[in-house]
């Protein structure tokens, strides 16, 4: 298995490099800024590239550009992203890509083991996600759901008003009373903060933001 390093720090890079040889996996080329990781990519056509997120000249985002390019012209090369810190945005864009990629924390480096397996299963066309990212993935999902303040209740309601059941329909399915349903429906209307408008229309709002959420 082969391999290209590339982050601006010499001493982060050099222990990287070091971790990797002592796995078995051959570095072979390390690079400082982006533009040189992408000509040792094209050079070697590795097995993975490790790069750090932020890299010169302007310590931005210009690791995650090289990755998306890398995955564009060598979809067979593993990219595997390093960041001081957690980008919701940034990651998800490269998560997009099928297979291959995976984005980790530097904190995550100090544990060899999971480092080293982290870098072979992207090599291997499998993705890695750092835990804490899937921590803030699923808080952000949580934060804009617009269905969060439904109970688990009201979300049975509202999957059966998607389907197109009237208040009757739906409490013959739930077992419930037709008027239970009626406070349910009034409920989810307030929670949804749909606009005033006629009932049935309102209705369909909330059908729509349902849908919208899946």
């Amino acid at each position: 298995m082969t391999a290209v390093l590339a982050d601006d720090d010499v001493l982060l890079r050099e222990g990287l490099a070091g971790l990797l040889t002592r796995a078995g996996i051959t570095v072979v080329g390390q690079a400082g800024d982006a533009a040189a990781a992408l000509a040792l990519t094209e050079r070697h056509t590795p097995d993975v590239v490790v790069l750090d997120v932020r890299m010169p000249p302007e310590h931005r985002t210009e690791g995650l550009d090289a990755a998306a390019v890398i995955r564009r012209r060598h979809p067979s090369t593993g990219v595997l992203v390093l960041s001081a810190y957690v980008d919701v945005d940034h990651a998800v864009h490269l998560l997009t890509a099928d297979g291959g990629v995976g984005y980790l924390l530097k904190d995550r480096v100090t544990d060899v083991d999971s480092f080293v397996e982290a870098v072979q299963r992207v090599a291997a066309g499998g993705s890695v996600v750092d835990p804490y990212l899937v921590r803030e993935l699923v808080d952000a999902r949580r934060r804009h759901d617009p269905l969060a303040p439904l109970s688990d209740r009201e979300r049975e309601v509202l999957a059966l008003m998607a389907e197109g059941r009237s208040n009757a329909g739906i409490a013959r399915r739930l077992w419930l009373a037709e008027g239970t349903v009626e406070k349910h429906v009034r409920s989810i209307l307030a929670k949804l903060e749909l606009p005033e408008t006629g009932d049935d229309h309102r209705r369909v709002l909330a059908v729509v933001t349902y849908l919208s959420s899946r």
